[in-house]
């Protein structure tokens, strides 16, 4: 285990290769290990590193008001790396994009996965699809908020569990069902959000906008949004594929990010 220091909070995080960097941020539903087969294969050609935001996997908790970009940049700052490409997935997506504004000159390529969006409020379909969804079950049940989440956005609305590997169910259901665990226990904080939603057209960061087409609606619709409201952007539609698609389709996200960067 690797650890920093940054805005006096300990991270875990990784770093390997050498090359052009890149982050990798990831979902709110897990940690740094779904980034697993990307981490391994970029760190051929480039410096490759990924973190636990503050409050997941081997991070402590905050303990103070902060915000999630800022201690991105600080990690920078701290690694010696002027630029980076940033990639990632869901509240990593949204991350990323407060970054890019707030240092646009550090931030190279921008590549949101099921990308999320600091200061969005999620349609009305989709708060009643999750409130029906988790209707019956306990707040304090660790295991049956993660596996509302994995029947939800990991596999989606559309189709079943029964789709997804078995060895990346079985990895997704850990992380998220640690994630929860840290919810209930861990100590209030208070997180500085950005509201980045009206700002998209001041990013002028070259991005790569990805979503699987068996992702919720409300994911769906706003990563079209998001490629609509950048000015250098392309959507990247990947059928047949949930909220987590780098470890739903590795090797294509892979493929896609060794295209890219």
């Amino acid at each position: 285990m690797a650890t920093i220091e940054l805005n006096g909070t300990t991270f875990g995080y990784d770093e390997a290769g050498e090359g052009p960097a890149v982050v990798l941020l990831h979902a709110a539903i897990g940690d740094r290990r779904m980034w697993d087969a990307q981490f391994t294969a970029l760190a051929a050609t480039h410096r490759v590193i990924r973190y636990d935001r503050r409050g997941f996997g081997e991070s402590a908790d905050g303990l103070d008001e902060f915000a999630h970009h800022e201690d991105l940049l600080a990690l920078l700052d701290a690694r010696g790396i002027e630029q980076a490409a940033l990639v990632g997935a869901s509240m990593g997506g949204a991350v990323s994009l407060d970054t890019a504004l707030a240092a646009p000159e550090r931030v190279t390529r921008l590549v949101l996965l099921g990308s999320g969006l600091s200061g969005h409020t999620w349609p009305d379909h989709m708060q009643a699809d999750i409130a029906e969804l988790t209707r019956d079950v306990d707040p304090a049940d660790v295991k049956a908020m993660s596996e509302a989440n994995v029947r939800y956005l990991v596999a989606g609305p559309a189709r079943e569990v029964s789709v997804l590997p078995p060895e990346m169910l079985a990895r997704v259901r850990e992380m998220c069902e640690q994630v929860y665990h840290r919810l209930s226990t861990a100590p209030q904080w208070t997180e500085r959000v950005p509201d980045t939603r009206h700002r998209l057209a001041e990013i002028a960061t070259p991005a790569q906008v990805v979503i699987g087409l068996s992702d919720a609606l409300g994911l769906i619709e706003l990563s079209q949004h998001i490629a609509k409201s950048l000015p250098d952007a392309e959507l990247v539609e990947i059928p047949d594929t949930g909220h987590l698609p780098m470890l739903e389709r590795p090797d294509d996200v892979t493929a896609l990010l060794r295209k890219v960067l």
